[in-house]
């Protein structure tokens, strides 16, 4: 399973590549990519005019039919805001909110992570 992540203060990205799995950067280039495999959303918590770019990578082609899942990153001082980008993302598309992180994530969180998506994924093939 694909990850496909956007990171504006690099936080997103450090937790993506400790998970050494295939991923993708949406960035304000390249937000309209076809993507024909299933894939997870990383997100930050951002308001939307920042994240609009995922919306946009998601709603292009027919992305929207590969979601399987949204994970976001945060931080907890948050308190409700607590990684609402992604939780926005999951309801709008339908999909499981999976994980939540704080900052870059630590090695539990990889772990944890990573597992979630082998549900998925097992799911998937059942």
């Amino acid at each position: 399973m694909k990850i496909v992540y956007f990171s504006l203060t690099g936080q997103t990205r450090r937790f993506v590549k400790k998970l050494d799995l295939d991923s993708y950067e949406v960035t304000e280039t390249n937000p309209f990519y076809r993507i024909e495999e299933d894939y997870v959303v990383v997100a930050p918590t951002y308001d939307i005019e920042v994240t609009e770019l995922i919306n946009d990578f998601i709603e292009y082609s027919d992305n929207q039919m590969h979601l399987k899942g949204v994970a976001g990153g945060g931080n907890l001082n948050f308190a409700n805001l607590f990684v609402f980008t992604a939780k926005d993302l999951a309801k709008k598309y339908n999909v499981p909110m999976l994980f939540a992180f704080e900052f870059s994530g630590t090695d539990l969180d990889v772990i944890n992570f990573k597992k979630e998506v082998d549900k998925l994924e097992h799911n998937k093939n059942s």
